[in-house]
This record gives structure tokens, C-alpha cells and sequence, in this order.
């Protein structure tokens, strides 16, 4: 179906509903013999799955990933590859109450017009839950772009008006909201905190960064790399702007300030300010591919709201269940999954050309 599968080369579809049995991703295009074990892909599951904190939805899934083919005796055999993630801590009741309203800011009413049924279970399809399958194929992603010696780090850059000052990748793991400032982080959590005890939520902004991706790759005109980067990450339902390099501070600038000027480092070409975001004409330059996401706040939130039922008619609803007071700490495995699939896809078809 139009809608499930990313990639040309390396390519993913995603499969399952967030109160289905299970979910997960058949993948086409893993080269072989590339060393793979279940191992590989939970570690990357483990930093998106619920239930990590406070400040995440307190749904308790283990998000243990079963490979079923497409490897034997470790490696890679070229074959599809598919994943599966059963789910385990569904509390599918604690949507009867609202099965015949459209949520505000979900996608109830768009999924009823576009299919005539939706599963309001969660959302159905149309849940972050589905962000898991993407998670496994980006671990996959990762293998093969370890061929390169590619690196992809996201971060919590800012929540609400809380935006971090100091960037420290090491400091990401250290905190409960991925955040690269400790200090910044404290008071991240704290805003969080205070929002979820109003039944409401918050948003923020996570910036990706790429190390060690080599100049060339990526393709011009609408293949473009930051095009395509843009539409996967895009792609996942909470992220609602996305800007690459100096991005909307650009309009401000003039061309003698927006250029990037060269200079040559170790017999390479870099830039001295990387306002591009280390792509031009839609390629690779060498630099360190820098963008930002803009993540919206959670929707489901514990305040009332006015919302309209299947008839049509006006509905005060409180939406309870677990959900997620600020989505950014694992939407960060998430923008990092989808940018390592399409990095994955461009190396593969750079491979084609040389």
C-alpha cells in the first residue's frame, strides 16, 4: 500500500498498529555478509521504547526484536531481511470511552476519511508505537554505513523555551531527556515535570548532526539528499519543520554572509562556517551534515478539550491512558533511524556509479 515503504535501494516497509499483536519492517536491498545479530538492533530499541523516565509514557514494552529471515549463521544473506517486535502492554480499554471522537490533533478524522474504519485503539497505524519498526531497520541502516566510518548523533536541543547552550555529545546519554548540555537538561526535566501535573504537554526542537560523511554522496535536482532527509524525517507523525545548515536564520543574511568560504584541511575542502549544513546542489560536501527538527507536543494530554464526535456533534473529552508528556527524548533514536536509511540508500547507489 502507497505510504509504507521508504528507499530505492535500501528499502523499508513498516508493518502493524500500535494495539496489534505486533509490529515490524521487511528490508530489501542489506547487502551480505554483514555481521547481524538481534543484539545489534536492541541497543537502538532500548533508547526509544517506553517506560524510561518520568518525563516518557509509563507503557511498560520490552521492544525485544525477533529476527525471522534474511540472516544465517550471523551474517547478512542478501535476502529480505524482516523484524519483528511484538507488542505486550496494550491497554486497549482505556480507549472505549473515545472510540466515537476524533481527537484533537490526531489523526482520527483524516484516517476515517481517507479508509472509512480507523483502529482508535491508540491510534492504530497512525501511532508514534509504529516509530519501533523504523528504529530496527535504522540499527540495520547503521551496519551498513559503518563501512564508511559514518557517525549520526541526535540530540534534545531545546524544550519549550529552555534551549541548550553547550554541546557536548558525550553529555546525551547522561540524561533523561537526551539533551547535550547537563546543566540545560535539569531544567528541560523540570518543565516537563510541571506540564504533566497540569495534564498537559510540551514540544521542543532535536538537531541531528552527521560525522564522517564522505563528500559526493547524495544525488541533484529532486533526488537531493537534504530533499530526501527531509522527507524521511518529515515522515515521522510528531515532527512538524525541519531546517539544514544556518536553515530560516538564512533569509536574514546576506549572500556575503550566507556563503560558506573554503579552506583546505588535510588535503580536503571544508567550509569555515558550514551554513549549507554539508550539502550543496543536493550532495554530500564533507562537512558535518547539521539539521534541526521541529517536534510538536504530545496530543493526547489530560486536560479537557473540545472535540467532535462521529455524528458531528460537540464533545468535551480528557484523554487518559500513558502517554508521553514531552516526546522528544525518544524521538531522538527515531530522526536518527530515518536519517541512517536514507544515508544507507545513498551509499548503495553511489556504489552503482563508481
Amino acid at each position: 500500500m502507497a505510504g509504507n515503504i521508504f528507499g530505492n535501494i535500501f528499502r523499508v516497509a513498516t508493518f502493524g498498529e500500535s494495539h496489534g499483536a505486533a509490529i515490524g519492517c521487511v528490508i530489501e536491498g542489506v547487502p551480505p555478509n554483514i555481521i547481524l545479530s538481534e543484539k545489534d538492533i536492541q541497543a537502538d530499541l532500548d533508547r526509544r521504547k517506553p517506560g524510561q523516565s518520568e518525563v516518557t509514557t509509563p507503557r511498560q514494552e520490552g521492544d525485544v526484536v525477533e529476527i525471522l529471515s534474511g540472516v544465517f549463521e550471523g551474517r547478512t544473506t542478501g535476502t529480505p531481511l524482516a523484524l519483528l517486535i511484538r507488542n505486550k502492554d496494550q491497554h486497549s480499554a482505556d480507549y472505549n470511552d473515545i472510540k466515537d471522537v476524533f481527537r484533537p490533533g490526531h489523526a482520527d478524522y483524516t484516517y476515517t476519511r481517507k479508509y472509512g474504519i480507523r483502529d482508535h485503539r491508540g491510534g492504530g497505524r497512525s501511532s508514534g508505537r509504529e516509530t519501533a519498526a523504523r528504529v530496527a531497520a535504522g540499527a540495520v541502516a547503521r551496519k551498513v554505513l559503518a563501512f564508511e566510518g559514518i557517525r549520526i548523533v541526535a540530540y534534545t536541543l531545546a524544550v519549550g523555551d529552555v534551549r541548550a547552550e553547550e554541546i557536548d555529545l558525550d553529555a546525551i546519554d547522561q540524561n533523561i531527556m537526551r539533551a547535550p548540555d547537563l546543566l540545560k537538561a535539569q531544567a528541560m526535566i523540570a518543565l516537563v515535570q510541571e506540564a504533566k501535573q497540569q495534564g498537559d504537554s510540551l514540544g521542543g526542537i532535536v538537531e541531528a548532526v552527521v560525522l564522517g560523511c564522505p563528500a559526493g554522496l547524495g544525488d541533484p535536482v529532486f533526488d537531493k539528499l537534504e530533499a530526501k532527509i527531509a522527507h524521511a524525517v518529515m515522515s515521522i507523525g510528531a515532527v512538524r519543520g525541519i531546517e539544514f545548515g544556518a536553515g530560516f536564520a538564512a533569509a536574514k543574511m546576506r549572500g556575503s554572509e550566507n556563503n560558506d568560504i573554503p579552506v583546505v584541511e588535510n588535503d580536503k575542502v571544508k567550509n569555515r562556517h558550514n551554513y549549507a549544513g554539508g550539502i550543496v546542489g543536493g550532495i554530500a560536501n564533507g562537512d558535518t551534515i547539521r539539521f534541526r527538527v521541529a517536534v510538536k507536543p504530545t496530543s493526547s494530554i489530560a486536560k479537557q478539550q473540545l472535540a467532535i464526535a462521529t455524528d458531528l456533534s460537540s464533545r468535551h473529552i480528557e484523554i487518559s491512558g500513558r502517554h508521553d508528556p514531552c516526546i522528544c527524548p525518544r524521538i531522538v533514536p527515531v530522526v536518527e533511524a530515518m536519517t541512517a536509511i536514507v544515508l544507507a540508500d545513498a551509499y548503495l547507489i553511489q556504489k552503482t556509479i563508481h
